[in-house]
């Protein structure tokens, strides 16, 4: 086995589409290979960045390693990984085996091109997920049992740690078995962190296992340090997002995603895939919302507007234009209605449903209803990712606008019934690992209701609840001062409208 690199060695000219800028200052790394020293740097280039998830630049330099060094069975493994995302249910498995092949015909001969036993493990897992049998989650679980014996058996290997921890993340799976997995790849992640502090997939895999408003404050000092690695690359830029969010640092946010928006733009080249710059649009236009600056919130979509203008066909992009319009409408309550057709979206239901109701057309908002109770019934039924939630935010969206209308229809007992189902199916799900999930929390309405009802001690509650569930939301936090004023209680009324008025940046 070669010796191990670091990624801080000397760089060797990549090509024309990703120059040698883009692969800096990509954390630090140790991952001995037995490749060639002069594929070794790009190969080092190419698993900082993909631990970023710098698939495009992970990937030039996974392919820059392979000319060097044809036989060199580790740059195939890196770059089958660099198409596709570990952590969204979309997924080729076509183009990782087409990558493979080139390494070798056959599994055996795939095998025979790794020569260390550590080589040939990080080759089996890979064989399991794009050659292996079942479904995307059967192939992930199955990689990630071979990443967990390749950890049992080099324990103090942190490139096999880090892989480990993600593949935990990857299959993390619905509920209680999901929860479980990723608290164990954050505990694997942390470690590696204390002995490298700037490792890329440790702070990265941290970020991750620990999204959700409990348990991000472990992760805040990872997101601080990946704030400083891979300026290069959008989703590094974007990630630490997910902290400040669960900690409602609304300033951060904003920061965070236009950082990563003008680094995805920067690189864009046509024909290019443009998901991190449409995640950027989707996640910064929510923190500006919170943050009261709704004359920036729409700028995010002009911006999205010009990407599909330019990217036409994207499925991404079409499917985040339509909530970042619905976000607006919903945050700041300018209400205004739409046609409904049969292309309307889940997003664009919920806001043209509200906003019929506020408006006096309840003819538009039960039929709004009726088709989000359509879309409920069949969205996610074969989607078992912990992440998607399958099709419970679309139930919350339905009992959200079904209700409102029998407040409007002057049935309040109702009303609040069916927002009260609301949030129980929200309580079922997991607390949204970004912007709110669905747009209106189902516990956020349901406190307006009682409010507006003359129930301020139940609708405190409430928004209690969707505090603890989606922290320093600014609708929430609102609708607190409001209900502790009516029960007559000033002085937590004060201090809630002054962390309204503040913010955390």
């Amino acid at each position: 086995m070669k010796k191990s690199w670091l990624v801080g060695c000397c760089l060797i000219v990549l090509p024309l589409s990703v120059n040698a800028a883009e692969l800096k200052d990509m954390g630090s790394i140790s991952f001995p290979t037995s490749g060639s020293a002069a594929a070794q740097a790009h190969f080092l280039r190419g698993a900082a960045a993909l631990h970023s998830f710098g698939r495009k630049q992970a990937r030039v330099a996974f392919q820059t390693a392979q000319q060097i060094d044809p036989r060199f069975a580790m740059a195939y493994w890196g770059e089958a990984l660099t198409y596709n995302h570990p952590l969204t249910t979309e997924w080729d498995i076509e183009t990782p085996k087409l990558v493979l092949s080139r390494l070798g015909k056959t599994a055996q001969a795939r095998l025979a091109a790794a020569p260390t036993e550590r080589e040939q493990g990080f080759i089996r897992a890979v064989e399991a997920l794009f050659f292996g049998k079942g479904d995307t989650q059967a192939r992930r679980l199955a990689y990630m049992e071979i990443m967990r014996s390749l950890y049992e058996q080099f324990p103090n290997d942190d490139e096999i740690a880090a892989h480990y921890a993600l593949s935990l993340l990857s299959a993390a799976g619905p509920a209680e078995e999901g929860h479980r997995r990723n608290v164990l790849a954050g505990s694997i992640a942390m470690d590696i962190s204390r002995r490298n502090p700037r490792h890329p997939g440790a702070v990265h895999y941290t970020i991750h296992a620990f999204d959700d408003p409990v348990h991000a404050p472990l992760a805040l000092a990872a997101a601080n340090v990946f704030d400083d690695i891979a300026p290069a690359v959008s989703h590094a830029r974007h990630m630490p997002t997910h902290i400040f969010i669960q900690r409602g640092m609304w300033q951060g946010v904003s920061d965070s995603n236009q950082s990563a928006y003008d680094v995805a733009v920067a690189q864009w080249q046509p024909g290019d895939e443009v998901s991190d710059m449409a995640h950027a649009l989707d996640w910064g236009q929510y923190g500006d919302l919170q943050l009261g600056d709704y004359e920036r919130a729409a700028q995010w979509i002009e911006r999205m507007h010009d990407v599909l203008d330019k990217n036409p066909g994207q499925q991404r992009v079409m499917a985040i234009l339509p909530k970042l319009k619905a976000r607006m409408t919903i945050e700041t309550r300018r209400w205004k209605i739409q046609p409904i057709t049969d292309e309307t979206t889940d997003n664009e239901l919920l806001a043209t449903g509200l906003s019929a109701v506020h408006l006096g057309r309840l003819g538009l908002a039960r039929e709004a209803a009726e088709r989000l109770q359509q879309k409920a019934a069949v969205i996610g039924e074969h989607d078992q990712s912990y992440y998607a939630q399958t099709g419970k935010p679309v139930a919350v969206m339905q009992h959200a606008v079904s209700g409102m209308v029998a407040i409007a229809e002057g049935d309040t007992a109702k009303g609040l019934a069916i927002l009260r189902q609301g949030v129980v199916i929200q309580e079922s799900m997991r607390p949204p690992n970004g912007p709110a999930n669905p747009l209106k929390p189902a516990h956020e309405l349901y406190g307006e209701a009682l409010l507006a009802a003359g129930k301020p001690t139940e609708a405190a509650q409430a928004f209690r609840i969707s505090l603890a569930r989606t922290p320093n939301r600014s609708l929430s936090l609102l609708g607190l001062a409001q209900a502790y004023s009516a029960l007559g209680d000033e002085s937590a009324a004060e201090t809630v409208r002054q962390q309204l008025s503040a913010r955390l940046r």
